[in-house]
Parts: structure tokens; sequence; C-alpha cells
């Protein structure tokens, strides 16, 4: 496993942990970040990209270039 899938996994897991208690506080920005940090750490681990790429990659699909 090479260390870009591994921050890939991380990310995912911190995303869902930010999803989780931006609900509890009724936090939607935090809410969307770790949504943002999930889709991030699944395409890093997907792909084995670097952060730097799967932000860009997102931000692209996303039309937000």
């Amino acid at each position: 496993m090479n260390w870009d899938r591994l921050q890939g996994q991380w990310r995912r897991m911190s995303g869902r942990m930010k999803q989780h208690w931006g609900r509890a506080t009724d936090d939607a920005l935090r809410e969307i970040e770790g949504r943002r940090e999930e889709l991030v750490g699944r395409i890093q681990e997907a792909y084995g990209v670097t952060r730097e790429d799967a932000i860009r990659q997102a931000r692209a699909r996303a039309g937000l270039h």
C-alpha cells in the first residue's frame, strides 16, 4: 500500500467523523467539510494520487476549476 492510499483512508475516516459531529452540533459547514474530505480521501485511496491531485480532480468534476 502506498502512502497516498493510506492518507486517503485516513481522510475518508476523518471526513465521516466530521460529518457525524457536524450533525450533532448543527454545524452545516463542518458537515460539508467532512463530506469534501471524505471524497478527497476516496479519490486518494482508489487512485493512489496525492492529496493535491485528488482535490484538483474533485474540483474539476464539480466545475470549480
